[in-house]
């Protein structure tokens, strides 16, 4: 079996916001997959998708604060600046992270560890909505 689905996430401020919830509404087929994965990718060059900690909110706060000391703004060997300040800065920490996932399904269900979430990465101080595409392939039930 073959699903492929696109979904909009709304916007988010800056900083990495927990979506797996939102991401499991869109796709109940899932339920329905024995075994197979899911490939997460998001259409955008200044957010991106990782998987972390989905309880602490703290870790979410401290990623954020850890890429903002390493990839800053307004390095004056930037020469992308004409969307903001914010922008070429974004680029790179989507490089860095990654903008796909794929995640083993098991009995319908995402197979990750109890405390593993699927993050968007929000890089942009005014984000817009964010589109992902999923893809599920597997044996169904």
């Amino acid at each position: 079996m073959w699903l492929q689905q696109e979904i909009t996430l709304k916007p988010q401020v800056r900083g990495f916001h927990l979506v797996t919830d939102e991401i499991l509404r869109h796709i109940p087929q899932l339920r329905d997959i024995r075994i197979g994965m899911m490939n997460v990718f998001i259409k955008h060059t200044s957010a991106s998708l990782t998987i972390n900690e989905n309880a602490d909110p703290s870790v979410r706060e401290d990623f954020e604060s850890f890429f903002n000391h390493h990839v800053p703004e307004n390095e004056p060997y930037y020469t992308h600046i004409y969307e903001g300040a914010d922008d070429l800065p974004a680029h790179l920490k989507s490089s860095i992270l990654g903008n796909s996932l794929n995640i083993p399904i098991t009995d319908g269900q995402l197979n990750m560890g109890i405390w593993q979430g699927i993050y968007l990465c929000e890089h942009r101080n005014h984000a817009t909505p964010r589109q992902l595409v999923i893809t599920l392939q597997g044996e169904t039930r």
